[in-house]
Formats: structure tokens, sequence, C-alpha cells
């Protein structure tokens, strides 16, 4: 089976896309599989390490402002199908799958007008433009919650399924998986950090203090952020002048690569609220403390967060909670879930969360498209 993926733009497109890809390879090791993404998207960096050929179409989304440069959009999307046309006929797939981002529109449309097998994945309750503008014109359309399908007009595609995620198909222990990153036995607690593949300033400096005020006060923890492309260099002069290159405990980094291995080995999580980033901690039990994005759809983030707050399932802090020189509240949370008198609450949330897992998403996935690809040549 050749089978062409697309989705791209953020890590919370290309990680669900890169999830299928894996799983389609492990459960069939003669499938073809190759990429198409756009050269200023993170997928041409996740793409090409995770071992996939990648094409690439020039696409971008609309400024809400008037630009010239929307001009040029116009543009792109009148010739892009054209390239992912020449894409297909050169790879020839027997499937499409689109997992969202402006690129996925003119490869799953071409794809489609080609007759070929499409499917589209959505893990936002609230789904994105290129995923409604699709959904009319593919064969499926997964699913990671229910409400989703209120914003679609075709219930006869729709199956939930959840999210897939890129853990292994037998996840370490934390104890492995601590071994296999080589996190000396000193450390007794491991932090992981990040907020998201291109980055998030104030959630960047928000950390950046609790490493000051905590990590650095604390040679037992071990703490890895990473900053996402766009705020590297900014974070890194932040880092130097808070002078916490000299902690050997204290690493920054731009983007996670090891992501299963770093989740299952961490003790604490701090994140934005993402779909994917919530099914895949919520696969591992992993105690986390939520500070969502307010820039992104409907806030759909902070919904996502409340409820597992809600249930006792995770912590959750708003930006402009930490817009502070000392950003105390996200602090003292965190000193205390690591603290013997926090240790029962954190063990809680790591139980509690474990509810918002669906353990076969990728499985169930695959055996959906396997009979796509099925039905569409009878």
């Amino acid at each position: 089976m050749r089978v062409l993926m697309t989705g791209g733009g953020t890590g919370g497109h290309v990680n669900p896309a890169l999830a299928i890809a894996n799983t389609i390879k492990q459960n069939d090791s003669t499938a073809e599989i190759a990429y198409v993404g756009t050269k200023h998207g993170i997928e041409s960096k996740l793409v090409p390490a995770a071992g996939y050929p990648l094409y690439f179409v020039e696409i971008r989304g609309i400024r809400r402002s008037l630009s010239l440069s929307n001009l040029k959009t116009a543009y792109l999307t009148l010739t892009s199908p054209i390239k992912a046309k020449k894409i297909i006929r050169e790879f020839k797939p027997d499937l499409v799958v689109g997992t969202g981002g402006y690129v996925s529109w003119p490869v799953v449309k071409a794809a489609s007008q080609m007759g070929i097998p499409c499917a589209l994945h959505e893990s936002n309750a609230i789904p994105g433009v290129a995923v409604r503008m699709l959904a009319p014109a593919v064969d499926r359309v997964y699913l990671n919650f229910e409400e989703t399908g209120r914003s679609l007009k075709c219930p006869e595609k729709l199956l939930r399924v959840g999210n897939p995620t890129l853990h292994p198909a037998v996840a370490p222990t934390k104890e492995e998986a601590r071994k296999l990153l080589g996190i000396p036995d000193k450390y007794k607690y491991f932090i992981l950090s990040y907020g998201g593949s291109m980055g998030a300033e104030r959630l960047n400096a928000a950390v950046l203090k609790l490493m000051r005020d905590f990590t650095a006060k604390h040679p037992e923890v071990y703490h890895v952020h990473a900053t996402g492309a766009i705020e590297k260099e900014l974070c890194g002069t932040w880092f130097k002048e808070m002078g916490l290159d000299q902690y050997e405990n204290i690493q920054l980094v731009e983007y996670i690569y090891d992501m299963p291995y770093r989740m299952a080995a961490a003790d604490l999580t701090i994140c934005r609220a993402g779909a994917m980033t919530i099914s895949e901690l919520a696969m591992g039990g992993k105690c986390a403390v939520f500070i969502p994005s307010p820039n992104v759809t409907a806030n759909h983030q902070y919904k996502n967060a409340k409820v597992l707050l809600d249930a006792g399932a995770a912590a959750l802090f708003e930006e402009k909670e930490l817009e502070t020189t000392e950003a105390a509240p996200l602090t003292e949370k965190v000193a205390y879930l690591l603290s013997e008198q926090g240790a029962a609450e954190r063990r809680a949330m790591e139980e509690k969360i474990r509810a918002f897992a669906v353990p076969d998403a990728n499985k169930r996935i695959y055996l959906d498209l396997l009979d796509l690809v099925k039905n569409k040549k009878k």
C-alpha cells in the first residue's frame, strides 16, 4: 500500500500524521509512505527526522487584515492543487490522509478529484478551516471529540476514534525511559516543559522564572524546556541573563524529538492544552500543569484543560495569571506537587488523567483506512 500523508504548520498537525504513518508501517512493513508539507512549517524538520520522503507545496492562510500578501495567497490557492496533482501522479498513492493545516487543502482536494480514497483527522473540538472545507469531499473524517461533528455537515462520514499518538506500541516505564535517555539517578524528579513546536513567549517566560526560582535551588530536580523555533534566540538570551546556563540540572532546547521517551520519564509536565498533547499525557498517565494558549479558535485549549481541572486530572493556569516578575502561582504549584505533602495529589492526577485516554486510537484508524482502500477498489 502506498500512502500519502499531509498536514502541517505546527506539531499539532504534523504529529498525528506521523503517528498514523508509523502505525501503518508497524502493521505493514511493505507500505510506502511519503509526506506533503510546506518548506516553512515544522514538518520540514519533523518528517525527515521520522524517515519519510517529503514533498513541498506552497500554500498559506489568508491574513485577517488587508494585505498585499493576500493576493499571493489567492494565487497559491489556485495553483497549489496543480502542484499537488503533480506530486500525486508521481507517487501514485492508494490512499491520502490529511491532518489539518493549510497544506492539507490542495493535496486532499486534488486526491479526491482524482478518485483516490481520502481521509481526514481532526484532533480539536472545533474543526479547522481545511477540515471544514474538505469534509464533504473525503471518504472519512476521524474525530477526537464527539462535538466536533456538530460543525461538519457530513454525519455519515464521521467516526470518533480519539487521537493517534507517537507513543511507542509498548510504552517504556519511567525507569526504562530515564535509563534510555541517560538521566542520572541523582535526579529524584524530572520536569518536562514545552510551549508548542513554534514556541510561546509568555509560557517560555513563566517557565524560565520557574527555573530561576525553583529548579536552580533544587539540584535533585532535572528540568528540560523546549522553547520552540521562533522563541529559541530570545529564550536563549533570557536563559543566560538569568544565569541558568551554569546549572547542570537545567537544559534549554529548541524542540524535543524524542517526546514519547521524555514524556514517559517525566514526573511533571508543563505545557499547552492542545488535543494531541492531552491525549499523549492521558495515555502515559502524567501529572500535568496546563497553560493554555489564548490565541486559538474559540479558546478551545482553555476549555480542554478546564474539563481536566474539574475532574481533578490536571492543574491549570491562564497566561494572565503568570504575568508577574516571579510567576509565583506556577512556582508554588510545582513546588507543592514535587514535595512530600503534594505527592498524594500528584499520584491522584496521574490516575485521573488516564480516564481521558483512547488507547487503541492508532489501531482503529489503521483498520478503518484499510477498509476504505478495499471498498474503493470494489
